[in-house]
Order: structure tokens, then C-alpha cells, then sequence
């Protein structure tokens, strides 16, 4: 969500893990937690999505451990594990009422329910799972815990509001969509019996600039460069064809797919996967200016122009 609740509940992300996942079961039904009869005089006053509640409540509010009730039904659809909720908040100082935060005016953001915002901030999950869209839930957090600017000591009050819930987007076991055929000059790509993509770089020329080339054309959504990807990947550095990592094989320290914001990697994947769309399979040639430019052999980075096939599975 924004700057506080991050500072507050460092587990709740947005939408940083793969989607479509299986929740565990049983699940939740709108826990409550804590002190909830601090929440007994709390008034909430509801002015829409669009603006900020009114609250009422007696002061100071103290609370000795994280508390969480839903304090207002919704009348909307009840809420699922491994969907994705949007929803806005109102944090105050507990002492004084004064606004810390209000997301509000920027407009709700998504979270989705899966197993790292269990781990990471359960109190929000299992409150949030089964809720009805619509619901009021506040969250109170000690003094102690507390930061952000208030008053010393001062516990911090935020009521969310469930503005809406979708289904995950489904992520993909691989690449679907129409094979492509490259233009030559490229480096080669077969599949092999493990379904694992081999790249051959022989006689490949150094690239003058990215080269981004469809293997599968994807029929799924387009491609941010904000957004967060889950992919399978084989990378292989072009002079000499060394593979240097692979999301395929667990020898390379990963098992599965991979998931990451696409600003948050080197330039040509950045520039190379914007654009693309779920489902495709890429060929990245990337010019060591767009990788890794200031890569030494003591950095353990590879060294010079790369070569990646990327498969597109999902993305949020």
C-alpha cells in the first residue's frame, strides 16, 4: 500500500508474488484479533470510495498488541483467498485523531491474498478473507510499534475500506500462443526433452543495439514496464555461449519460476519484455551497455553481451 502501512506491516506488498496460486484451507472468515472492544465506541461515517470516512471514537486510543475487526459490513461479494482486493484507508494518531495518511484521493490499490501476505501480515489476511466488498475494518497499532510522525507513544488507528475483488490472473505453466519464425543472424533456440530451452550462439555477431524477437507470440495482456513478472528464463553470455543462469534448473540456485518487478532488473530486460504480451516466449540479445556494463570477473556477473529466452507466465 503506501509509505506508513509498509512501515507498519511490512509483510503486507503490493501484488509482489505470482499469482493464481492455491490457498491453504481452512480458510478465514474475517478473524478478528486483539483488544476488538477498543473498537466498541468507533464510529465510522461512510462517504463513498472516493473520500475519506468520518471516525468517532474516545481518546486517547490505546491498544497493548496489533488489533483488527471488521467494524462495517459490505454488501458486496464475499472475499477469497488467493483473490485480489483493492481497497483505501485512513490512518490517525490515536491520541489526538490527527490524519497521518489518506489514500483516498489516489485511488484504491490492489493487494492480492496469497501465501506471503499470510506469512508476512496474517492479521490483515485473515480479517480481509471473508469480508464482504464494501466492509470497514479497522486496525490499531500500539504506541510502541507505532511511527510515522505521531505524538509520542500515541497507538496509530487505520480503518480500511474493501472497495472491490477480482480473481487472480491465471500464471501460465508455459509459454501459449503462435510460434514465430526468427530472422537469421539470430541465436538459435531448441527445447530439449526436459523442456528446457538450449541457445547456440555460434557465429552470432555482436548486437548493435537490443534485439528483442518473438519465439511465441502470447496472447495474454501487454506488458508494463511497471509491472511485476513471473517468468522462466535461460541466460547465456554471446561470446562463447556459457550459461550463466537458468530459472529451470536447480543447479543455478532457483527452482521454478521467477518473479520481479521489470524495473527492477538490468536495462534489457527493462526495454526487451515492455511491450510483449502473456504467453510469449523472447529472445533477448542484450548489448553489455543494457546488462551488466561495469561487470569484472570478481563481481560474479557476467561479463560482455548476453543472450536470454524469456518465457512471459504471467504478470500484475
Amino acid at each position: 500500500m503506501r509509505r506508513l502501512l509498509a512501515i507498519l506491516i511490512p509483510g503486507l506488498l503490493l501484488l509482489t508474488a505470482c499469482g493464481g496460486g492455491n490457498p491453504a484451507a481452512p480458510e478465514p472468515s474475517s478473524q478478528s484479533a486483539g483488544d476488538v472492544a477498543k473498537f466498541d465506541s468507533l464510529k465510522i461515517s461512510d462517504n463513498g470510495d472516493k473520500k475519506a470516512p468520518g471516525l468517532e471514537f474516545p481518546k486517547p486510543l490505546d491498544v497493548a498488541e496489533p488489533t483488527v475487526k471488521e467494524v462495517t459490513e459490505g454488501s458486496g461479494d464475499r472475499i477469497k483467498a488467493g483473490q485480489i482486493v483493492e481497497m483505501s484507508y485512513l490512518a490517525v494518531d490515536g491520541k489526538t485523531g490527527k490524519t497521518l495518511e489518506d489514500t483516498y484521493p489516489s485511488g484504491a490499490q490492489p493487494i492480492e491474498l496469497n501465501d506471503k501476505l499470510k506469512q508476512g501480515s496474517s492479521l490483515i489476511y485473515n480479517v480481509v478473507v471473508g469480508a464482504k466488498v464494501g466492509s470497514q475494518i479497522a486496525f490499531a497499532v500500539p504506541g510502541k510499534a507505532a511511527s510515522g510522525g505521531t505524538a509520542a507513544g500515541s497507538s496509530q488507528l487505520l480503518v480500511f475500506k474493501l472497495i472491490s475483488v477480482k480473481d487472480a490472473p491465471k500464471v501460465l505453466d508455459k509459454p501459449e500462443g503462435d510460434t514465430v519464425t526468427p530472422p537469421a543472424g539470430l541465436p538459435t533456440v531448441k527445447v530439449n526433452n526436459d523442456g528446457v530451452p538450449e541457445i547456440s550462439v555460434a557465429g552470432v555477431k555482436a548486437p548493435a543495439s537490443l534485439i528483442a524477437q518473438d519465439l511465441i507470440k502470447g496472447k495474454g495482456a501487454v506488458v508494463k514496464a511497471t509491472d511485476t513478472l513471473t517468468v522462466n528464463y535461460v541466460g547465456v553470455t554471446l561470446g562463447g555461449g556459457k550459461k550463466f543462469d537458468s530459472s529451470f534448473e536447480d543447479s543455478f540456485g532457483h527452482k521454478g519460476v521467477a518473479t520481479f518487478p521489470l524495473n527492477g532488473v538490468i536495462k534489457g530486460w527493462t526495454q526487451g519484455l515492455a511491450g510483449k504480451t502473456v504467453g510469449s516466449r523472447v529472445l533477448l540479445v542484450i548489448p553489455k551497455a543494457l546488462a551488466y556494463p561495469d561487470a569484472t570477473p570478481e563481481s560474479g556477473k557476467p561479463i560482455g553481451d548476453l543472450v536470454f529466452v524469456v518465457d512471459i507466465l504471467g504478470t500484475e
